[in-house]
C-alpha cells in the first residue's frame, strides 16, 4: 500500500509505500515508543496511587492500635474496680466473723455449734443432666452483686442480733444487784425495828450497811440520777431512778459525788459515807423502791 504526500512548495508529489522493510520498521518503532509511554505514564500514576493507599492503610492500623489500647485500658480500669469491690467484701465478712465471735461469747453460746472460724459446710448431690458451666465475664458483676446483697442482709441480722443481746444486758444492768459498798457490814436490816432515837417500834425501809467515813457508795444498777441533796431524814440523799418503776436512795452521805442527770453505772461511786441527817454513825441509808412503794432491798443485795 503507498501513501502520496503533496508538497506545495516543490509542487510534485511523494510515494511512500508501507510495504517497504524501512517503512515497516519506522512504524514499530513509532508504535513501541508509543506504547512505551503509556507504560511508563501508568507507571507513574499506579507508583503514586499505591503510595496514597500505604498512607491511608498507616492511618488506619495507627487508629486501630490507639483503640486497641483503649480497650484494654478500660478492662484493666474494671478488673481494678472489682478486684477492689471483692476486697471491700472481704473486709465486711472480716467484720462479720469477728461481730459473730462477740457476739457467741456474749450469748454464751457453745462455739462449736456456732463458730465463725470455719466455714460453713455445704454439698449436695450432682446433677447428671446438666453439665458444669464456668461463670462468664459478663456473669461475674451479677454475681458479685449478689453476694454484696447477702454480705449486707447478714450484716443487718447481726447488727440486729447484736442490738437484742445488747438490750438483754441493759436489762440485767438496770437491775438493782449487789451491795452499796465496796467494804462494810449489814448494822440494821429492813423491817420492823427499834428506833435508835425514840426507843419505840418503827418501820425501817431499807438497809444500812455501816463502815467508815469516807468509804465509797456505789450504784447497785445503771441508771439516771434524780434527786442529789439534802432530805429531811436522809441528811444528804441520791436517788438513781433505773426504769421499770425502780429507784434506788443511798442516804446519810458525808458528801455526794453524782449530780442530777447524770447517768451512772453499776458499781459506779455515787457518794461518799457519811452521818448526815438522823443518823448515829457512818454508814449509808440504802433504799429500794418499786412504783413509788418501798421493797426489801435483800432480794438484790442478795443475789
Amino acid at each position: 500500500m503507498n501513501i502520496i504526500f503533496f508538497s506545495r512548495r516543490e509542487g510534485r508529489a511523494r510515494h511512500f509505500n508501507l510495504a517497504h522493510p524501512v517503512a515497516v520498521g519506522v512504524c514499530a518503532l513509532a508504535g513501541i515508543a508509543v506504547l512505551g509511554g503509556a507504560f511508563a505514564l501508568g507507571l507513574s500514576l499506579g507508583s503514586k496511587d499505591t503510595g496514597t493507599h500505604a498512607a491511608s492503610w498507616a492511618d488506619k492500623l495507627s487508629q486501630q492500635q490507639q483503640e486497641v489500647r483503649e480497650v484494654r485500658s478500660e478492662v484493666q480500669n474494671r478488673v481494678d474496680a472489682i478486684a477492689a469491690r471483692i476486697g471491700q467484701m472481704n473486709a465486711h465478712v472480716i467484720r462479720l466473723d469477728a461481730l459473730g465471735k462477740r457476739l457467741t461469747e456474749m450469748a454464751k453460746i457453745d462455739s462449736r455449734e456456732f463458730n465463725f472460724d470455719i466455714e460453713p459446710a455445704i454439698g449436695g448431690p450432682e446433677c447428671d443432666d446438666e453439665s458444669g458451666v464456668g461463670a462468664q465475664i459478663p456473669d461475674l458483676t451479677a454475681m458479685i452483686n449478689q453476694l454484696e446483697e447477702r454480705v449486707r442482709l447478714r450484716d443487718a441480722q447481726m447488727t440486729a442480733l447484736e442490738n437484742v443481746i445488747l438490750s438483754r444486758e441493759l436489762d440485767q444492768q438496770i437491775i438493782p444487784e449487789g451491795r452499796p459498798v465496796r467494804q462494810g457490814f449489814i448494822s440494821s436490816y429492813y423491817g420492823e425495828r427499834q428506833d435508835p432515837f425514840t426507843g419505840h417500834q418503827a418501820f425501817h425501809r431499807g438497809i444500812d450497811f455501816a463502815g467508815e467515813a469516807g468509804a465509797e457508795v456505789v450504784a447497785v444498777a445503771a441508771g439516771v440520777v434524780t434527786f442529789s441533796g439534802d432530805k429531811s431524814g436522809y441528811g444528804n440523799l441520791v436517788e438513781v431512778n433505773h426504769g421499770n418503776g425502780l429507784v434506788t436512795r443511798y442516804g446519810h452521805n458525808a458528801r455526794n459525788v453524782a449530780t442530777v442527770g447524770q447517768t451512772v453505772t453499776r458499781g459506779q461511786t455515787v457518794a461518799l459515807m457519811g452521818s448526815t441527817g438522823r443518823s448515829t454513825g457512818p454508814h449509808v441509808h440504802f433504799e429500794v423502791m418499786r412504783d413509788g412503794k418501798s421493797v426489801n432491798p435483800s432480794t438484790f443485795v442478795g443475789r
